[in-house]
């Protein structure tokens, strides 16, 4: 019995910061998983940016409101969903992932939610559980399943290399040099060929 777990950002949809970066003009929130392994690190210090400028989540709201998965990403997961079953494992938020779901046809997705004041001030965040792409994939693994996973990101490489099969999916050259051990692929046909091979 198999389980994919995919990533969404850079996998099936763009970087929610970096489009909000460009849409408010401020390049510090560019920083995402792919430059900071430490979540914790990377969230507080994007919370205190949003504070100093007075933005909350409605701002945000209304870039992620403007942004489309990328092109063929909901025609991969539609036939990869027909083949086996699939969950997206993210360490984005509830507030932000809703919009993007409903584009990509409502696939399962575990993720976290934010913590937002009457106001629409973001003041924390709740993460699902420490580690939660790797945790995940071990409590899965836990009840039967086989595992195959694939991201982008230095937090996706927990759960890559957990997996009976994990790839790299349009992931940084120094992550594909680093772990040259997985495949690295950056379209979706190959992806899918190889979870076939794998399931």
């Amino acid at each position: 019995m198999n389980i994919v777990c995919l990533d969404m950002e850079g996998v099936l949809v763009p970087e929610i910061w970096i489009a909000f970066a460009e849409a408010t003009g401020i390049p510090e929130l560019k920083r995402t998983t792919r430059d900071e392994p430490d979540y914790d690190k990377l969230m507080k210090f994007r919370i205190g940016i949003l504070k100093e400028h007075g933005l909350g989540l409605k701002e945000i709201q209304d870039t992620i409101a403007g942004i489309d998965p990328f092109e063929g990403a909901k025609e991969f997961l539609d036939e990869l969903r027909s083949i086996t079953q699939v969950i997206i494992l993210s360490d984005t938020f509830e507030q932000f992932a809703t919009p993007l779901m409903k584009k990509l046809g409502w696939p399962s997705i575990f993720c976290n939610t934010l913590e937002v004041a009457d106001n629409g001030e973001i003041t924390g965040f709740k993460m699902r559980c420490e580690k939660s792409k790797l945790t995940t994939v071990k409590a899965l693994q836990s009840i039967g399943y086989d595992t195959i996973a694939s991201g982008d990101s230095f937090n996706d490489l927990g759960m890559i290399q957990a997996s009976k099969a994990g790839f790299l999916f349009r992931s940084t050259e120094k992550i594909k040099a680093d772990y040259p051990q997985y495949p690295a692929f950056e379209t979706y046909d190959e992806l899918l060929n190889a979870i076939k091979k794998a399931l």
